[in-house]
């Protein structure tokens, strides 16, 4: 595969697992012990990526659950985060300004903070209450963080009745580092083709219903917009046609992200209608990925890193074919995240 080290994806895909395991035991803990709210609370693309985990919770469990902009709550508060409030925060480089303002406002209001990170010995590893340190990089943090943030919805509920299939579900994730690599080679050729359509259009309706629809706000938002400078509207599938549909003629780019939940007809009715008005239309699809050892169950909640292991190889073809870097930036240093 080009540009890609295999041995490095395993192992970092196996460190998420070992840290996810970790963190579901303390977080089944934490419940138990009586804690009344599980807040995900992190910045930019980390924080979208807690949203299905948050989802999972809002429609399968009683306990209360949010997530959080770091930036907003320490502006506007929130009432139930408090003394028995567990609070999850992401941050691959462990030094986001606001998150670390997060965490310190979090824990004067007496939550047990538990940071997710790839660096030790940063402020949101050293200031947590418990930390969860595994080496990543942009390539392969999304995966990281969508199991470890599932992991802890999963446990929660676990603790408190509301689902008896944990052991199970977390036997599964064992398999998924080398099943996420399968899906990566399976996907290679048509990711060197997609990035060979797509090099040049400067602009990109980018859709997804459930679980699919954070990784397609999170892949136009942080890989094409702030690692390729391509414009993108991310829309959610099921508003898609409540405004967006009007902007869809010959020569618009729709990119729709399927997955395998119950919202899946939301968008299949988005790719019908695209079919018959554009002739830029790219669907990708977890149902055509091959997986072994992953239950069906499993597989619909992990759609968004299925997704995400699937584009970190168009994003590989797209920065060489376009000779842009994805470390490149133009504002970074002036903003200080």
């Amino acid at each position: 595969m080009f540009n890609f080290d295999p041995a490095r994806f395993e192992k970092i895909q196996s460190g998420a697992h070992e840290a996810a395991r970790g963190l579901g035991a303390l977080v089944q803990d934490l419940v138990r012990k009586g804690a009344d709210s599980l807040f995900f609370m992190g910045s930019g693309g980390a924080g979208i990526l807690m949203q299905p985990a948050a989802d999972l919770m809002a429609r399968c469990s009683s306990l209360p659950s949010f997530n959080v902009q770091c930036a907003e709550v320490v502006l506007t508060g929130h009432r139930a985060l408090g003394p028995k409030s567990v609070v999850v925060m992401p941050s691959l480089s462990g030094t986001t300004k606001e998150s670390i303002a997060a965490l310190r406002f979090a824990k004067a209001k007496g939550a047990t903070v538990i940071t997710l990170v790839g660096h030790d010995g940063t402020p949101l590893a050293t200031e947590a209450d418990r930390t969860f340190v595994n080496f990543a990089a942009d390539d392969t943090s999304c995966e990281m963080f969508y199991v470890q943030s599932l992991v802890a919805a999963l446990a929660a509920m676990q603790a408190r009745g509301e689902r008896a299939d944990y052991d199970r579900l977390i036997g599964e994730l064992a398999h998924l580092p080398r099943e996420l690599l399968r899906i990566k080679q399976a996907f290679e050729p048509r990711a060197a083709e997609l990035a060979r359509t797509i090099r040049d259009e400067g602009y990109h309706i980018i859709t997804g219903s459930g679980a699919a629809w954070p990784e397609a706000h999170y892949y136009g938002m942080c890989i094409l917009e702030e690692m390729q400078w391509i414009r993108t509207r991310p829309v959610q599938a099921a508003d898609f046609f409540h405004g967006t549909l009007e902007l869809v003629e010959k020569g618009v780019s729709v990119i729709v992200f399927a997955g395998e939940d119950a919202t899946r007809p939301v968008t299949d009715r988005v790719i019908a209608f695209a079919k018959g008005y554009t002739d830029r239309l790219i669907v990708l699809d977890t149902a055509e990925m091959a997986t072994e050892g992953l239950s069906p169950e499993l597989r619909a909640l992990l759609a968004p890193a299925m997704l995400a292991t699937m584009l970190e190889r168009l994003s590989a073809h797209l920065e060489a074919l376009r000779n842009h870097p994805l470390t490149t930036r133009r504002y970074y240093k002036r903003v200080a995240y």
